[in-house]
């Protein structure tokens, strides 16, 4: 299981709060595996001693947000009060949600939003052509951005040397057979995606899937997100995406820089 990132440094500042950080660090170790999670796995994955985290989780318990046992412990329901706080409050989500349902009804394919966190991407908004399984990225959903069109399209912001550091620095597991791991082959790809205003990326992320993304720019030319549109190898080509995805993404994109602040 991968470490937590730890907050800052050794140095705190005098209105951090260490206990609320710990239970936060606790609450993010919930789902590396499926099913409930013992006193011991939860402690070694937030790097606290088994007594804190005892103590963490129920107080957690107590507020709700986690059941159990005292041996076994799973996040309850009331988790996802956070995540609906955020989605409520977030002007991306407000701003491109119609976006995103005007681009999937006119594609009749998935059309989802996605913002950088750290050296992952997370999708923070979808629509779904009502004809559709809902299958496909969630809410919530994160993926490696390297080797996605939607970090790729975020990545460009970058400039040339911050973006190979950048890429050097972060870590670059292949999650495919296809998946591109070298640093300097990315960094060209990236460039060449700024230079043409999308990203496409073909069965790098996942095995059957490709998809095209564009950067999503506020008032200022900034990129804040992205948004993409994707379909399985075998029902749409490559060049589909190009001649029939990206001008509604393009359009979808533009009409919302001057409200996007």
């Amino acid at each position: 299981m991968p470490k937590l990132k730890r907050s800052e440094s050794d140095e705190r500042p005098t209105d951090f709060v260490e206990s609320l950080d710990r239970g936060l660090r606790l609450l993010q170790c919930f789902g590396a595996t499926a099913g409930p999670m013992t006193l011991s796995d939860l402690a070694r994955a937030a790097e606290l001693p088994r007594a804190t985290a005892r103590r963490m989780l129920f107080t957690l318990q107590r507020g709700g947000f986690v059941s159990g046992d005292g041996k076994l412990f799973s996040l309850t329901p009331h988790v996802l009060t956070l995540a609906a706080s955020f989605l409520r409050s977030s002007q991306l989500v407000t701003v491109l949600q119609p976006v995103l349902d005007r681009v999937a009804t006119a594609a009749n394919e998935i059309a989802s939003l996605a913002v950088l966190d750290g050296d992952d991407v997370v999708f923070i908004g979808r629509s779904s052509p009502a004809r559709m399984f809902s299958g496909g990225l969630d809410i919530g959903y994160r993926l490696p951005a390297f080797c996605t069109s939607v970090g790729r399209a975020m990545l460009g912001q970058l400039d040339d040397v911050e973006l190979a550091a950048r890429l050097r620095a972060m870590k670059r597991e292949a999650l495919t057979p296809h998946t591109e791991t070298d640093p300097k082959a990315l960094l060209a790809r990236i460039v060449a995606d700024r230079a043409q205003g999308y990203s496409l990326v073909d069965r790098e992320a996942e095995p059957h899937f490709r998809s095209i993304s564009v950067p999503v720019r506020r008032y200022d030319d900034v990129i804040i997100a992205a948004i993409n549109m994707g379909a399985h190898v075998d029902r749409v080509p490559a060049q589909e995406l190009i001649e029939r995805f990206l001008p509604l993404l393009r359009q979808g994109a533009e009409a919302v820089r001057s409200q996007l602040l």
